[in-house]
């Protein structure tokens, strides 16, 4: 088997929805646009149901099959914003929007599920029913959270939930997937040190804030180094230090920010016990005070095994090939707050080797759209088959 030929044929119409919301992004919840052509376009395609307004601005469609013996519900999730980033690139479908650009590729996600629902509706080939979710504020704002806890899974009576992303470097066509944890739980740090200012020609007098914070960012890297298993993965980055504003004063204050990645649930509370520890002793140390704001943001993307089986299996049927035995990824996604809820798997799509995601020069490859299109498609009618 390969791509579905009437998905083939759709394809052009697809992509010229994907170039549409290229040019128009919107960031986070803002997606009032996108939502609104979605929203439109569910209900042109005779969807059951098309509901808006969850998670704020999620819209979810609901297609139901020829068949309900099953009494299956599944999900199918595609995520709609943007990013604020100034776009570099030359197509003729460049953002309109100064500072706003489609620089991960939401605007194909958004237009394979939303193909893959015109093909749904049209067929209707199989036992049970499709839940095709847009969700907002993917980019740092938990929209995925929102929409789970605006009831998104008991509302629709979703029992599996399906995600799926692009990926640069991955040949067109091709797929990769793996068990268990495929993405990371990403959590934030803000780090405010208090020391004693005064004349730099005079340090004695002084609690020194910048070399206080700088031993911290240092001792820091020692929590990875040390104290987490070799076998496990985590990441520790100090991603901004501010401090003094002219040369011959020192400071009163600095500030430390930066980001925690793991892949254990024992491990991102080791992380953040650990920080804190040496944060405090750090500052202790050499006499200055330390504050410390410490948020967990977006848990571990976790794979159910037999949902991640069964979509591999799938996505055989429509690529050219598919990987299992891909390492996670350190990065993280809020799909992860549906997976918690329900079981599910969560695949990266081939993007060929465009520019990488978040990159100003970054854009989703219309040639993947058949492939993406394809395995949602195909997902729904093997995961409820027709009597």
């Amino acid at each position: 088997m390969s791509v579905i030929p009437r998905i083939a044929d759709l394809a052009p119409e697809i992509a010229a929805w994907r170039q549409d919301f290229h040019a128009h992004p919107e960031l986070l919840y803002e997606v009032h646009r996108t939502a609104g052509l979605v929203a439109d376009r569910l209900r042109e395609f005779g969807c059951d149901e098309v509901v808006t307004g969850i998670g704020r601005t999620g819209v979810v469609g609901v297609i139901k099959g020829k068949g309900s013996a099953s009494g299956k519900v599944v999900g199918l999730r595609a995520d709609m914003d943007a990013l604020p980033i100034e776009e570099a690139t030359n197509l003729p479908y460049r953002s309109t929007h100064p500072g706003l650009m489609h620089a991960c590729g939401h605007d194909g996600h958004t237009a394979m599920l939303l193909g893959a629902a015109k093909y749904l509706a049209e067929t209707r080939d199989f036992d049970g029913t499709a839940v095709i979710i847009f969700q907002p504020a993917e980019e740092g704002g938990a929209g995925g959270e929102a929409m789970v806890k605006d009831g998104l899974m008991e509302r629709f009576g979703i029992q599996e939930v399906y995600g799926m992303h692009n990926w640069p470097g991955v040949p067109v066509g091709e797929f990769a997937i793996r068990r268990g944890p495929i993405m990371a739980a990403a959590d934030r740090f803000v780090i405010e040190i208090e020391g004693r200012g005064g004349h730099a020609a005079q340090p004695n007098r002084n609690i020194d804030t910048l070399l206080c914070a700088s031993q911290v960012v240092v001792a820091l890297q020692a929590i990875v180094a040390r104290n987490v298993d070799p076998l496990d993965s985590a990441v520790l980055s100090v991603c901004s230090f501010k401090a003094g504003e002219t040369y011959n004063v020192m400071p009163q204050q600095a500030q430390l920010m930066g980001t925690v990645r793991t892949l254990k649930p024992e491990t991102r509370d080791l992380m953040e016990a650990r920080l804190k520890a040496v944060v405090a002793s750090t500052a202790e140390a050499f006499g200055a005070s330390a504050t410390i704001d410490y948020r967990r943001g977006y848990p571990v993307t976790f794979n159910h095994a037999a949902e991640a089986d069964a979509m591999a299996e799938v996505a055989r049927t429509v690529g050219r090939s598919v990987r299992t035995d891909i390492p996670p990824e350190m990065g993280a996604e809020d799909f992860s707050f549906m997976l918690e809820k329900r079981p599910g798997a969560y695949i990266f799509m081939g993007n060929g080797e465009s520019a990488a995601c978040h990159h100003p020069a970054y854009n989703f490859d219309d040639t993947a759209i058949p492939y993406g299109a394809s395995l949602w498609a195909r997902l729904i009618e093997t995961r409820m088959p027709a009597a």
